[in-house]
């Protein structure tokens, strides 16, 4: 039999696949979205899917490792993030993450914004802006990240202007964009570091190339942003005009960034 509908029955929302439905929201491309349903990771209303083409309405509630995410709802986030921790949402091998760190009220999925190491510590950006996200980590203009660096002997004075000029090593061509000596004790230093491009485990390999080893590697600023006196393990929003001024990276313009809806969640302090 024929159903007629009339035309105060109320319309269910359209529906589409659930890798989709992520990629509209911002959230990640659909080749992620796929990866992370076959993994298990997403639920809507409450159960995993694992199907990537689940029919889901846009409205749907759908949640993230546990976190729920919001449609057009973005968050960007700084964290002062502690030695030990991986910079992943899970770790194959059991370690922890930098995820004990974000457990506001009221706060939704966020993805990392580039990495810091596991032995490296200070600022890490989280956002759930893929296409902020990706302004920030390109190479090319994205906004130089400066870090204070502890290391094992008490360099020579031409150290700074040596790993401005860069070295050929295994890894290829490594150098710093900018470099000078903070103090120096007897039998160590603290060196600041500016990099404008970020390869994995730069500056240690860097300065290995000089006989010089790593003691702590700390970020304390991104573009703008500085570290501050955020608390080891805390976090909190960024402002706007930082959105915005991070964004621009090393352009003298870009297009104006839509407003960021806050959540109601102020800083939380993580376990260190």
């Amino acid at each position: 039999m024929l159903r007629i509908m009339s035309p105060d029955s109320p319309q269910r929302p359209p529906r589409h696949g659930l890798a989709r439905v992520l990629s509209k929201r911002g959230l990640c491309s659909r080749t992620e979205a796929t990866t992370w349903i076959l993994a298990g990771r997403v639920a809507v209303a409450g159960r995993v899917v694992r199907d990537p083409e689940f029919p889901t309405a846009g409205n749907a509630r759908i949640r993230i490792d546990g976190h729920a995410v919001e449609a057009g709802q973005f968050v960007y986030i700084a964290l002062n993030k502690p030695c030990g921790l991986v910079t992943t949402t899970r770790d194959e091998q059991g370690r922890e993450t930098v995820y004990r760190c974000l457990d506001g009220p009221g706060l939704p999925w966020v993805a990392p914004v580039g990495r810091l190491d596991k032995a490296s510590e200070g600022l890490l950006l989280f956002c759930n802006d893929p296409q902020w996200a990706a302004r920030i980590t390109d190479p090319a203009s994205g906004p130089a990240k400066t870090y204070h660096v502890q290391v094992d002997k008490i360099p020579d004075p031409g150290l700074p202007a040596a790993l401005v000029t860069g070295v050929d090593s295994a890894d290829g061509f490594l150098r710093a964009g900018a470099a000078r000596l903070l103090r120096a004790g007897t039998r160590n230093a603290w060196l600041e570091i500016e990099l404008h491009e970020g390869r994995n485990r730069h500056i240690r390999r860097l300065l290995a190339a000089f006989d010089i080893g790593v003691l702590r590697l700390v970020r304390v600023a991104i573009g703008a942003v500085e570290l501050g006196d955020l608390p080891k393990g805390a976090w909190r929003l960024l402002r706007d005009d930082e959105v915005r001024t991070l964004a621009a990276g090393k352009q003298p313009a870009q297009a104006e960034m839509a407003t960021p809806v806050r959540p109601s969640a102020r800083p939380v302090h993580g376990r260190s």
